[in-house]
């Protein structure tokens, strides 16, 4: 996993070097609309903080930031409606998960229909 760097394109939006469609924000985290939206909705959220991956911000984070951060995405999926209808929440970790900005961050999808389709995951036996 790589270092964190404090110029990633999410400590920017944090500093407010970057505009971003703000959904929410509190001490906590800030969530914004994704840039390029894989669903009807499509937000992000991000702790503030140095954390390059869930396992960092577990390990590494106090423990007030933690219950935060979880708060404001479980509000933020409240405010935009999603609770009655579903969502979906993804953290990728690492490279081989797809992770491209390495800043912990959660995807918040709704909107439509998620199915349970794995069948674009590498097979099992294969080597990366």
């Amino acid at each position: 996993m790589p270092s964190y760097d404090r110029n990633n394109v999410f400590a920017r939006i944090l500093r407010g070097e970057l505009p971003c469609r703000k959904v929410y924000e509190d001490e906590f985290a800030l969530a914004f609309h994704d840039i390029r939206p894989l669903a009807p909705v499509h937000v992000l959220v991000v702790p503030k903080g140095d954390y390059v991956s869930n396992a960092d911000f577990a390990a590494s984070a106090p423990a007030e930031q933690v219950a935060g951060f979880w708060r404001a995405v479980g509000r933020v999926a409240h405010e935009l409606g999603l609770d009655s209808p579903g969502y979906r929440l993804v953290a990728n970790h690492g490279p081989m998960s797809g992770q491209s900005v390495f800043h912990f961050h959660v995807h918040i999808f709704g909107g439509k229909a998620m199915p349970h389709d794995m069948t674009r995951l590498p097979e099992a036996h294969a080597k990366a």
